[in-house]
C-alpha cells in the first residue's frame, strides 16, 4: 500500500505549480485515457489466456 500512497504523492506533487491550468487539466485527462487504455490490454490479455484463445 506505500507504494500506491507514493505514487499517488508524486502524481500529485508533478501537477502542484504547473500553469496555465488548462495544461494541467489536458495532462491529468491524458492520463486518466492512458490508464484506461493500460487496464484495457491487460483484460483483453487476461480474457484471452484464460478462455484458450490461440495467441
Amino acid at each position: 500500500m506505500g507504494t500506491l500512497t507514493h505514487f499517488k504523492n508524486l502524481y500529485q506533487q508533478a501537477f502542484d505549480d504547473c500553469k496555465p491550468e488548462y495544461v494541467v487539466l489536458l495532462l491529468k485527462v491524458y492520463s486518466a485515457f492512458c490508464a484506461l487504455m493500460l487496464l484495457m490490454a491487460v483484460y483483453a490479455f487476461l480474457y484471452r489466456a484464460f478462455t484458450g484463445f490461440e495467441f
